[in-house]
């Protein structure tokens, strides 16, 4: 008798541990209600998601006109997920800032959302450390639309300029920016133009570098 009375009192744990898993697992499907742009999305439980690896151009909103290639990335996305069902893989890190899910989209026919993105050059490799899963795949992936000048990289033009990149935070900034000047020289990294930053998996630091699009 007590040894089933102990039973009752596992079972439940055990059913618990196995619901929190399945909150990850790669049978839950979730479906997509809104397309926000070319890396966020809503799904229809009210989930905000935000996939990780990459960033995508921004859209016009307030104030702001929208960036080259925007729309292009929006229309990609809403086109391959909207009301589709999608699997959402998690890293370390579950959550950003604004309290998004941060995510690896997968496709029910197996396709690899965050990687179609960087393949067709409408979104650029953007480092999250200790998002790190599918670093190496993402860069390659990028480097590869850049070679056949894909997408945002095919009208790139840009003179030489100077760029510090943080080896750590995989960021890089205007040569001239203060925050780039507090950068340990340790972790510094030189680039000439923007092309090879973002050809290295370097992301840029927006808080001097507004303008990062090199299409003069």
């Amino acid at each position: 008798m007590t040894r089933y009375k102990h039973l009752g009192l596992i079972l439940p744990v055990v059913f618990f541990l196995s619901a929190a898993a399945g909150y990850s697992s790669a049978q839950t499907w979730h479906t997509v209600k809104w397309v926000n742009d070319g890396d966020t999305i809503v799904l229809t439980n009210g989930w905000r998601v935000r996939y990780i690896g990459i960033d995508a151009p921004e859209v016009e909103h307030e104030n702001q006109k929208a960036q080259p290639y925007a729309d292009k990335a929006r229309s990609f996305n809403k086109n391959l997920v909207l009301s589709q069902k999608i699997n959402l893989e998690f890293d370390e890190e579950r959550r950003d800032r604004y309290g998004r899910l941060l995510a690896y989209i997968f496709l029910e026919d197996g396709s690899f959302l965050n990687s179609r993105m960087l393949e067709n050059g409408l979104a650029y490799y953007l480092s999250r450390r200790p998002n790190m899963k599918y670093e190496k795949r993402l860069i390659k992936i990028q480097q590869e639309a850049m070679k056949i000048r894909k997408g945002l990289w095919r009208d790139w033009k840009e003179e030489q300029g100077r760029y510090i990149g943080n080896q750590n935070s995989r960021r890089f900034h205007l040569g001239t920016c203060p925050l780039a000047q507090k950068i340990k020289l340790k972790n510094r990294i030189i680039f000439s133009k923007k092309w090879d930053a973002f050809y290295a998996g370097y992301a840029p630091a927006r808080n001097c570098i507004h303008e990062f699009w090199s299409y003069e």
